[in-house]
């Protein structure tokens, strides 16, 4: 039996400030494994009501935005995961060369976590899930919930529940 060693981790982020502890374990992951870090943020496509709305009002705008809009949106999003993981490392940027690269892609998350998890060979998912303490049980958030089902990649899944305070 070998040990499983995560050389490539990918950490896929919502772009919350409550998701630096999760980002603490990737650093912490990486630095045990001597690793490196793939940040990934998953746009959602425009859903159905959104485009209903589009549609009714501004008939031609619709696939316009999809097609010219979509490119934009992801090249502002890649700018906002530089500056999380920038505002991420605080001042101990010393760990900033743990992150190999940045990845912004449009899709449904967990399949678009799944996708990249895949296409790029990483040995480990990271990903933080949003707990909900309604009626006395925790649940798993949905995006990890279906990530745990589809993925056959090991993921380690970070809990973060409402209210949590990040450190800084």
């Amino acid at each position: 039996m070998t040990t499983p060693i995560y050389q490539k981790i990918l950490y896929a982020t919502d772009l919350t400030p409550r998701m630096k502890p999760v980002f603490s374990h990737a650093i912490g992951v990486a630095k045990q494994y001597g690793g490196k870090i793939i940040m990934l943020h998953v746009v959602e496509p425009l859903g159905q009501t959104g485009r209903a709305l589009i549609d009714h009002y501004a008939p031609n705008l619709a696939e316009r935005l999809e097609h010219e809009g979509l490119q934009e949106i992801l090249d502002q999003m890649k700018r906002r995961l530089r500056a999380a993981y920038v505002e991420e490392l605080g001042s101990d940027r010393k760990d900033s060369h743990l992150v190999s690269d940045i990845l912004v892609v449009s899709g449904h998350s967990a399949e678009a976590i799944n996708h990249q998890a895949e296409r790029l060979d990483v040995d480990l998912i990271v990903i933080g899930t949003h707990t909900d303490n309604s009626l006395g049980h925790r649940l798993l958030g949905s995006t990890a919930r279906r990530l745990t089902h589809d993925a056959t990649r090991p993921i380690m899944v970070v809990p973060v529940p409402p209210g949590a305070v990040v450190a800084d």
